[in-house]
């Protein structure tokens, strides 16, 4: 195994107890090879309500479900998607089962806590009374809330469980996985006979001899009820992925405003280069390795805000997943963070933007130059199945030798960083509305595509110096109203099968636009016949009938000259 795969000790045990039979339900699925990675390892305790008949059989089915189910959900699901799909079936399943049925004999009711352990994440998923525990330097943390509603002196009743009602609220959860943390999964049976510092002194190094101990003790102290204990000791918590870098970031404070000589961490910082209303630059240097660095630290305006939190994390996270010469390089951080901050390559050169008012008429070559390097870029971050979905000029920076980057991925969106409940998906960037493809206003998922129309957007205004749609894509009802027009109307040397590339590539409708960069890049490069307007065509290809017999019709006239000449 890699130093970067998960690497788990896993002990479980469970017995009826003092009672007839065992209606507890556990079970744990550890995947291999590639499924270990998209999908992680999943562990599941249930306790089905021991008033009902079938109290086994809906605890069997909330802890099988979920771990057969959730393997089978789509791999560019993120890990909440996946199991709150899977637990809203099982739910729904159980609550029509209990209605079909006297509900006091065989109504199906079972409690149930689910932990999911992927790339350096904890994912909690419970309803009910059973329990998820985490041990950490030696204190026993309860991590998820009992569901129980006191209804007399010492009378409890379940206030949320698997099969109750039909809408059911799930109780989620994400924590970052520690090298020696120890997560701990009991039913009732045992927490309401052992006390936590009872459980924590129990559990050892092997986990399977940790949960007999456990279920043994509960059982000698006079538990009346199923006794279940799982136990995993995390080894290697394995490669951080997004949700665990987005958790991770959540919990860092917000540096302060630097100046030339403070330090931050190991990096002392020389002077600042860049500052706005959301971040800041500043030029450093690395105490240990000497190195030369920029950092980006958030903007204290934006302290309280979670959606500006997470688009700073995914920033940092996409940066270090893609590598390519055409983004921009984000550093992962030796040792501790203590704040919430970019490492990232000092990349010296100027802003597109700036670019283009410095060279208002630039040569085609020139231009192809720079998109094709904007295109290969985005094909690295495509690759890792991310979407930049910020692409404009001032988001692209140029060197004195002519090497692109793109840069602020902030914006972007990636399979596993999806997330429902954000308020910041789909939305448009404050201030790309000129580049954003119409989709974006229109609420409709984006695509790759939709990368593609915002770079057609930047190359149009390179060539002509205005945007191909003026200042129209501003609302979903202006999106109607849209004309294209033609590039050659603003600069007379541009080719027709040039402009016809880039008229494809603008199309309103993401189905009818360009498919892939490389065709795009390669349309900017030579003509596509399949692209050039009708009346730019030769006669042959508009229309061969008729081309022919005007061919037919000259050589008949040329016969006619020769017969003449010939007979004089």
């Amino acid at each position: 195994m890699s130093s970067t795969t998960l690497q788990l000790d896993i002990g479980q045990h469970s017995i009826a107890g003092r009672k007839p039979r065992n209606d507890d339900s556990y079970g744990i699925v550890v995947p291999e090879g590639h499924g270990l990675e998209a999908k992680g390892v999943a562990i599941a305790i249930a306790d089905g309500m021991s008033s009902s008949e079938a109290a086994k059989e809906a605890s069997e089915c909330c802890v099988r479900s979920f771990l057969d189910d959730y393997y089978a959900t789509h791999e560019s699901w993120t890990v909440k998607r996946s199991v709150a799909t899977v637990l809203k079936a099982v739910n729904a399943w159980l609550y029509a089962q209990g209605q079909r049925q006297d509900f006091d004999e065989r109504g199906m009711v079972s409690t149930f806590s689910g932990l999911v352990l992927k790339s350096g994440t904890a994912h909690l998923f419970h309803a009910g009374d059973s329990r998820i525990w985490r041990l950490r330097g030696g204190t026993l943390e309860q991590l998820t809330t009992d569901h129980r509603l006191r209804v007399g002196r010492g009378l409890e009743h379940l206030s949320r469980a698997f099969g109750i009602n039909q809408n059911l609220e799930i109780d989620y959860r994400q924590e970052v996985i520690e090298t020696g943390d120890v997560f701990v999964l009991t039913t009732d049976g045992i927490h309401d006979t052992l006390s936590p510092a009872e459980i924590a002194d129990l559990i050892k190094d092997d986990c399977d001899k940790a949960t007999h101990a456990v279920i043994n003790a509960a059982f000698e102290k006079g538990s009346l009820d199923n006794l279940t204990c799982q136990i995993i000791r995390v080894k290697n918590p394995g490669k951080t992925d997004a949700d665990g870098h987005k958790s991770a970031s959540a919990k860092l404070p917000f540096p302060k405003l630097l100046n030339v000589g403070d330090k931050l961490d190991g990096f002392a910082i020389i002077r600042p280069i860049h500052e706005s209303n959301r971040s800041q630059v500043y030029l450093a240097r690395d105490s240990e390795t000497g190195d030369v660095l920029a950092i980006k630290t958030p903007s204290p305006n934006f302290e309280d805000d979670a959606d500006y939190i997470e688009a700073f994390a995914r920033e940092e996270w996409v940066g270090r997943l893609v590598s390519s010469p055409n983004t921009l390089k984000i550093h992962e951080v030796k040792g501790t963070k203590r704040f919430l901050y970019h490492v990232i390559e000092f990349f010296d050169g100027k802003t597109l933007q700036q670019w283009m008012l410095d060279n208002p008429n630039p040569e085609l070559e020139t231009v192809r130059s720079i998109v094709e390097q904007i295109a290969m870029g985005l094909r690295a971050l495509h690759r890792k199945d991310v979407l930049h979905l910020d692409l404009k000029p001032g988001n692209v920076m140029i060197n004195a030798q002519g090497l692109v980057k793109i840069i602020d991925f902030g914006s972007s969106q990636a399979a596993s960083f999806a997330d429902e409940n954000s308020k910041s998906q789909n939305a448009v960037p404050a201030g790309t509305a000129d580049y954003a493809a119409p989709e974006h206003l229109l609420g409709t998922p984006p695509s790759n595509r939709s990368d593609i129309f915002s770079l057609a957007a930047i190359t149009y205004e390179m060539l002509t110096g205005h945007l191909p749609y003026g200042a129209g894509i501003t609302t979903a009802a202006s999106i109607r109203k849209l004309h294209y027009r033609l590039a050659t109307s603003h600069r007379k040397d541009i080719p027709a099968w040039m402009d016809a590339a880039l008229e494809d590539a603008l199309r309103v409708k993401p189905t009818e636009r360009t498919e892939a960069l490389s065709a795009f890049t390669t349309n900017l490069r030579k003509p596509n016949t399949a692209l050039i307007p009708a009346s730019n065509k030769p006669l042959i290809e508009r229309n061969p009938v008729l081309f022919w017999r005007g061919m037919s019709f000259m050589l008949f006239v040329l016969c006619i000259v020769f017969a003449f000449l010939a007979s004089r």
